[in-house]
């Protein structure tokens, strides 16, 4: 799973911090200093806005707790 992050982005450390809280591994690619990155990401999600969560294959767009949890298989209590 890849995480498309900047560094000042909320949201962004929102996703990272929710992922770590559940013990879900992910590799941070961080598009401002990635330009290939970036272009990757608009074109597989017609979007440059961050985060995106690449979940095999499923793109999550923002910090969509609800997707994260479905695609992820997390159940809060």
């Amino acid at each position: 799973m890849t995480v498309y992050t900047t560094p000042s982005c909320p949201w962004c450390n929102a996703t990272k911090a929710y992922l770590r809280q559940h013990n879900i591994p992910f590799r941070e690619v961080d598009v401002s200093k990635n330009p290939s990155a970036a272009a990757e990401l608009v074109r597989r999600s017609g979007q440059r806005g961050v985060p995106q969560t690449d979940i095999d294959g499923t793109i999550v767009v923002g910090f969509d707790k609800a997707k994260l949890n479905r695609l992820l298989g997390i159940t809060e209590q």
